[in-house]
């Protein structure tokens, strides 16, 4: 369902302004690599930034590509800058062209001059970005179907798995399991159409775990957020909101994607995930919320795409979706730009003023910091934050500052609910301590 979605900009040219994320990370591409972002778009067969967004929403067909070669080296194409003087391939002079670094495939370099400059400082992230190289080629998998692969129903309770090493016990060797994906025609085909050599089977096995990782991640986070407010989902229905709810976690979303709160909470009276966000991307997930109780045992999933307090206004005080018990936020990034802040303040205060307990996620610790700041500005009761145990263990690459320590999506959280009480509005900052899994 849609309910009023924040109009574009004239220009569609990336800006910090507006709540639209890619717009904002256009713009910070551009910021640090001039005139990536026009790459990127070629790459995709689009003239600017408002046909993309309308292929995004559906309003218009995306660029084809003629082959998955084609497909695949446009996307590499897209990484291709010297990451020491930022140079694009169009302002090289005639006769350079850009080299990758041998040891990671990921990194480039127009000048032996500029790739000596630059080894200090990528010498100590080469490596990881070895694995983000990989990763980002076989998140592919899961776009045909062949990832997620299917998890074992859980031998313990929700409250005795504290982290991933609990859960990867519960499910026994995933060899065999990862060795059907290694094996499968689709990995044939992506590592037959990329310009780089395929793996070896540890390596290939270690990444399909980690793109794994990104998506298990997202249900045992709001898994973990239903625990720590101490909800019961064997007493009643639970209704969870996801605010903000972006082309990450829309862009070919299935009824399934939450499954594995099912395996969390088993025999549970029935939960309902509904993602909310001017982002979301049309699919099988863009049907109307439950204003009743759902089916036992099972979780459902339905999307609105607008901003949450539109949502709740539209929705909720009409008696269209249910009130949430929960509302869950995947990197919301208000921290980062004035638009973005500007588009989820009334959210912030809504959230806050109706009591609604609520627990988001960062990318990294630097994130957590100022979002705190910003929730303790707003006097909100921040319950606690800290590192998630069910981080995603697939490295992110900042993509036009590709040296630079990787962050990984769901890395910290903070969980907070309603408006703090005058008497801890007058404690000093120091006696605040934050509770960590």
């Amino acid at each position: 369902m849609s309910g009023q979605i924040p109009a574009l900009p004239e220009s569609f040219a990336p800006g910090i302004d507006g709540v639209f994320s890619d717009r904002i990370g256009f713009y910070s591409l551009d910021s640090n690599v001039p005139g990536l972002s026009k790459v990127i778009l070629n790459k995709l067969n689009m003239k600017d930034y408002g046909e993309y967004r309308a292929a995004i929403e559906g309003k218009t067909k995306g660029g084809a590509f003629r082959n998955y070669k084609d497909m695949f080296q446009k996307m590499e194409e897209t990484f291709k800058f010297c990451a020491s003087c930022n140079k694009l391939p169009e302002h090289l002079s005639e006769g350079q062209t850009l080299k990758r670094c041998v040891k990671c495939l990921n990194v480039y370099y127009c000048t032996k001059e500029c790739q000596k400059k630059d080894w200090p400082q990528h010498k100590m992230f080469c490596k990881k970005l070895r694995l983000v190289a990989v990763d980002r080629l076989v998140e592919w998998l899961m776009f045909t179907g062949d990832l997620p692969f299917t998890t074992e129903k859980w031998s313990l309770p929700a409250a005795e798995v504290k982290g991933w090493d609990n859960w990867l016990a519960m499910q026994g060797d995933l060899t065999p399991r990862l060795d059907a994906i290694l094996s499968s025609t689709n990995m044939g085909t992506l590592w037959k159409n990329v310009s780089r050599p395929r793996p070896e089977d540890a390596d290939l096995r270690e990444s399909v775990w980690r793109v794994e990782s990104e998506f298990l991640s997202r249900a045992l986070s709001v898994g973990m957020a239903i625990r720590l407010f101490g909800l019961d989902p064997y007493f009643k229905p639970l209704t969870i909101h996801l605010a903000g709810a972006s082309l990450n976690e829309t862009m070919g979303a299935r009824l399934t994607d939450f499954e594995e709160l099912d395996q969390m909470f088993p025999g549970h009276k029935g939960l309902e995930v509904v993602m909310v966000g001017p982002e979301v991307v049309d699919g099988p997930i863009m049907r109307p919320p439950l204003t009743n109780f759902g089916p036992k045992t099972k979780t459902f999933i339905s999307a609105y795409k607008g901003l949450y307090h539109q949502f709740y206004e539209d929705m909720v005080e009409t008696e269209k979706a249910a009130k949430p018990d929960l509302v869950v936020g995947f990197h919301p990034g208000f921290h980062a730009t004035q638009g973005l802040g500007e588009g989820w303040l009334p959210s912030l205060l809504l959230l806050r003023d109706f009591n609604i307990p609520s627990f988001f996620t960062m990318f990294n610790e630097m994130e957590l910091n100022f979002s705190l700041q910003i929730l303790s500005e707003l006097e909100m009761h921040i319950k606690g934050s800290g590192p998630n145990p069910f981080s995603s263990q697939k490295p992110e690459q900042v993509q036009a500052c590709p040296n630079k320590p990787p962050s990984y999506c769901n890395s910290h959280f903070l969980y907070f609910q309603g408006l703090l009480e005058q008497e801890e509005l007058e404690q000093p900052d120091n006696s605040r301590t934050y509770w960590k899994v």
